[in-house]
């Protein structure tokens, strides 16, 4: 048998992601190859409970024509690549000691697929990446790292597709370019969409890293260059990914003029922390830079209506639902609408009269409050959503502007007179904005449980260890629809002197 030791490939994917068909491929690849492949699997069960693990392992020809016995699965030390379809996967396999930094490649994509107890959760639930990002760059001998997802949705195929263009492209397996291509055209499903991603993965693999975050800020960003360069002379360095972000996320929610104003009282927050030490650790405004954005793009149904009728959006739905062009994809809305959601949308004075009105509301609240069907694939249905979304425009002159604008100044300015006497209070004031979210009723529950915790904030500065009071009560606040924690914990408060909640 030749001396050449085989080259062991393990792909790590979920169900679903076509990590059968990644192994088809290379299968077919090293076949055309002259090499020997092997390739076995194992199944999970279930989306986090276990993966689907592909094993392959090439040898090349023996030139006195033996033929090699090779392994059915991968050996933790021993495995030269490893190719995984999503970043915890990555971590899966970096806790199986699959990924060594003496010899193995690790190709994966960066974009996360969340598990069930992470969209349940009722406040931040997603386990953060940096832990695995941290591990992936000091485990491999070699990182490959984007996210292929992404690329592949911008291309109208599936992850292996990127996968299998980022493999190619980045030289672990001996083989030319032509023969993975062929290997696609071979398999003769999907041959255009697979193998326009394929290219497109293949050359982001060999491109350059991208420019880092203080460059990205004069990048290009129609109508927000202005407002983006901005962001380098009125915020300290630390806050810049943050803010930029925000900046683009409210000039796509509402305009330039409201980036500008989430500028504006984010470098207040600045300013005051500047004020409040001569070494900041700007800890303040990078927590400020992220929440003041998520309250200020608020979910209202202007807002719902512009994403239910983005082409974005319906392309992803096309991608997820496998539509072909020559197909008629329905794509339905259900939606519940609220007396107060229709008082939220009138100009503020009108929605303000018609809320306070008891016969208003027993008119028109049976008619609204209904379960309703849209279909926004067809014409009809498109217009209705298309026109409550061009309200846009009219959106600062609405009650539910003016209500919201009024909620958040008064949490920034609880906040930043917090900071004079406690930063790490304030802090946990900026972070009571995670209750806040969605619309409906999910968003009367948030805001319930945050006026009550702000309720408490003059009893609870009086007290030791404030901030850990106010982070009791936020965390409690996540803990139920109902309520009933965040309940135990406020009258925990209300108990004697010799009396404390745990924190």
């Amino acid at each position: 048998m030749s001396e050449a030791l085989p080259t062991r490939l393990s792909i790590n994917a979920l169900g679903g992601q076509g990590g059968g068909v990644l192994a088809d491929w290379l299968v077919a690849t090293g076949d055309a190859c002259g090499w020997f492949v092997q390739a076995t699997s194992v199944p999970g069960v279930a989306q986090r409970t276990g993966a689907t693990v592909y094993y392959l392992e090439f040898c090349p020809p023996d030139p006195a024509g033996r033929v090699p016995v090779q392994a059915l699965m991968p050996v933790p030390g021993d495995v030269d690549i490893v190719v995984a379809a999503e970043l915890m996967e990555a971590g899966r396999a970096i806790a199986r000691g699959l990924v060594t930094p003496d010899r193995t490649t690790l190709i994966t994509s960066s974009h996360r697929i969340f598990a069930i107890a992470e969209k349940s959760a009722m406040g931040d639930g997603i386990t953060s990446p940096s832990k695995v990002l941290d591990a992936c760059r000091t485990s491999a001998r070699r990182l490959v790292l984007h996210d292929y997802q992404a690329l592949a949705e911008r291309n109208g195929s599936v992850i292996s597709a990127a996968l299998f263009g980022a493999l190619a492209g980045s030289g672990a397996l001996p083989f030319p370019r032509a023969a993975f291509e062929n290997a696609i055209r071979a398999g003769g499903i999907g041959v255009e969409s697979s193998l326009r991603t394929f290219s497109a993965a293949f050359d982001l693999t060999l491109a350059p890293p991208e420019q880092d975050d203080a460059k990205r800020l004069s990048g290009a960003a129609p109508g927000l260059s202005t407002v983006r360069n901005a962001i380098a002379h009125r915020l300290p360095e630390a806050a810049w990914p943050t803010a930029t972000l925000g900046v683009e996320r409210l000039a796509d929610y509402q305009d330039g003029g409201y980036a500008e104003l989430y500028l504006d009282r984010l470098s207040a927050v600045a300013d005051a922390e500047r004020q409040l030490s001569p070494h900041p650790n700007w800890k303040l405004t990078c927590e400020a830079a992220r929440y003041l954005a998520l309250w200020m793009a608020y979910e209202d149904v202007i807002r719902v209506a512009d994403l239910k009728t983005r082409g974005s959006r319906l392309a992803r739905v096309l991608l997820e639902a496998r539509g072909q062009p020559e197909q008629i994809v329905d794509v339905t809305e259900y939606m519940h609408p609220r007396f107060e959601e229709l008082c939220d949308t009138l100009p503020w004075r009108l929605g303000e009269s018609l809320l306070a009105s008891d016969r208003a509301r027993r008119l028109l609240g049976p008619l609204l409050e209904q379960d309703r069907t849209i279909t926004s694939s067809r014409l009809g249905g498109f217009l209705l959503l298309h026109c409550i979304a061009s309200l846009r425009r009219w959106r600062r002159g609405t009650l539910r502007y003016r209500l919201e604008q009024t909620r958040i100044m008064g949490w920034l300015a609880s906040a930043l007179n917090a900071a004079r006497t406690d930063p790490d209070l304030a802090i946990e004031i900026i972070r009571c904005q995670r209750l806040i979210k969605g619309y409906g009723g999910t968003h009367v529950r948030g805001l319930h449980n945050f006026a009550t915790i702000m309720r408490r904030l003059t009893d609870i500065v009086q007290q030791p260890g404030s901030a850990a009071l106010v982070k009791v009560l936020r965390e409690a606040a996540l803990k139920d629809d109902e309520g009933r924690a965040l309940a135990s914990a406020v009258a925990g408060l209300e108990q004697p002197a010799n009396s404390k909640i745990s924190v």
